[in-house]
């Protein structure tokens, strides 16, 4: 369904290994006195002269050094020399260093594109239980990103907490794809017989390619592939209603209808042949939206959703 990590999310190579994220250090550089070493002779002054000499050399020696840490118009009191070293002063405001966050997100984003993907297609199987270590060591990457990934699973409902094993892939049964069906139809057939009325012919002719790549999709015979074009249609048809909480709402009720059912309907229920039944429909639904034909419109969303699109 989703696109970003490639492969099979569980039994291989997700299209690459990804690596955890480095950090990159800061070193600094300390400051002392010169050393003094025990088997090094000490050099006798040699009168008042010499010891306006060695003076001489100690200031100018301290002077550097104190540039160095940032006093008397060094780096660190915006000085000539913080211009001429091209570092930091204290009058502007340090940039943050993100790259690092930057990469965990990425980790994360794909882990949990690949998880979604296992869930549709059934590689992660319902009722069974799965820990982020495991789940990690396949994917070659900490456990860190998978256990985020999977606890955002448990926030839309796919999969649940197992204390001290993992998290157990929730199993469905045909009564909540019926319950998830009637409320997706009462909250989208209103609103697109709205649209149908309200939404010009050509907003409508913009949606003809999204309605042809569920076609294509579906010819290729991977659930994975049809389920993220099928919600990519129905998000850009609620679209035009402005409502994003309304859009987001349906995404999520959406998501949830594609994840497989238990029993031997889980590998079976979704072949080829119902997967282009379906991109057929989204076509005669576009169609139908075009025409301003609400009767038509009315019909195929319901017959939609009773199918469990």
């Amino acid at each position: 369904m989703k696109q970003g990590a490639q492969g099979s999310a569980v039994t291989g190579d997700p299209g690459g290994s990804v690596g955890s994220d480095g950090a990159e250090g800061v070193g600094g550089v300390g400051v002392g006195g010169p050393e003094v070493r025990a088997d090094v002779p000490r050099v006798p002054v040699q009168g008042r002269g010499a010891q306006e000499e060695r003076g001489g050399r100690v200031e100018r020696a301290e002077r550097v050094d104190r540039a160095e840490r940032g006093v008397d118009g060094g780096p660190g009191q915006g000085g000539a020399g913080a211009v001429a070293r091209g570092e930091h002063t204290h009058s502007e405001t340090p940039i943050p260093r993100p790259r690092a966050l930057v990469q965990r997100a990425s980790v994360r984003g794909q882990i949990l594109d690949a998880l979604r993907t296992a869930l549709v297609t059934g590689e992660l199987t319902p009722g069974a239980v799965y820990s982020a270590p495991a789940l990690g060591e396949r994917f070659g990457v900490s456990a860190t990103p998978v256990r985020e990934a999977m606890q955002q699973l448990a926030l839309e409902g796919a999969v649940e907490v197992v204390p001290n094993r993992g998290f157990r892939v929730v199993e469905r049964g045909a009564r909540e794809l019926a319950e998830l069906a009637e409320v997706r139809a009462l909250i989208e057939v209103p609103v697109m017989l709205r649209l149908a009325r309200t939404v010009s012919v050509e907003r409508w002719a913009e949606l003809r390619p999204l309605a042809e790549a569920t076609v294509r999709a579906a010819s290729s015979g991977c659930r994975a592939t049809y389920a993220e074009s099928d919600r990519s249609f129905h998000r850009a048809v609620l679209a035009f209603c402005g409502n994003e909480q309304l859009v987001q709402l349906a995404d999520d009720l959406h998501r949830r209808a594609q994840w497989p059912l238990v029993g031997p309907v889980r590998v079976s229920g979704r072949g080829q042949a119902d997967l282009l039944a379906d991109a057929a429909e989204h076509m005669a639904l576009l169609d139908a939206l075009i025409a301003r034909d609400l009767d038509v419109v009315r019909s195929l969303v319901g017959e939609h959703f009773a199918g469990g699109r």
